[in-house]
């Protein structure tokens, strides 16, 4: 199954915490994401994740994640013309 390119979302685990460089609604740099490392495997596994971006706070609903990305039920980024 191919995986739609506009709803993931590059992360990075730094010191315990996950960090996107910008949000992808009001691109704020460097935001902290209220998400744990742990629950990472949970939402892998299948379970859903409300999460709130604190800079901004759109929602939108995490359905998986693996090591680099976070895959939200909707698009997250603008396609390329």
């Amino acid at each position: 199954m191919l995986l739609p390119f506009e709803n993931a979302w590059p992360y990075e685990k730094i010191m315990g915490d996950i960090y996107v460089s910008s949000c992808p609604f009001c691109e704020a740099e460097n935001v902290l994401l209220p998400l744990k490392p742990s629950e990472l495997s949970v939402i892998h596994d299948g379970k859903k994740k409300l999460l709130v971006f604190p800079c901004c706070h759109h929602k939108t609903t995490l359905i998986d994640a693996d090591h680099d990305y976070l895959l939200t039920d909707s698009p997250i980024q603008k396609r390329m013309p």
